[in-house]
């Protein structure tokens, strides 16, 4: 944890804020990390093993951030070269 994140936890709590958790954000949400996309990402691993992160993000039309997402986080797959 940094000193800076602590100063501003300092500063929020000290003009009154009562929880440390993060305001809810308006705009839209996150639609690539869906149980759709997540689905699709697990059948072209199951059908192409050798398959890369930016092979799959080009198929699928997906960022190659989200498809690593997915990867790491949904599936547990440890993630394949991003070339």
């Amino acid at each position: 944890m940094s000193m800076t994140q602590v100063y501003q936890w300092f500063s929020w709590l000290k003009n009154g804020r009562t929880s440390l958790q993060d305001e809810p954000r308006s705009g839209r949400p996150n639609t690539a990390n869906n149980d759709w996309n997540t689905a699709r990402v697990d059948e072209l691993i199951k059908v192409y093993r050798r398959v890369k992160l930016k092979e799959i993000s080009l198929k699928l039309d997906i960022p190659k951030t989200h498809v690593y997402e997915i990867f790491h986080d949904k599936l547990g797959v440890v993630a394949r070269s991003i070339m």
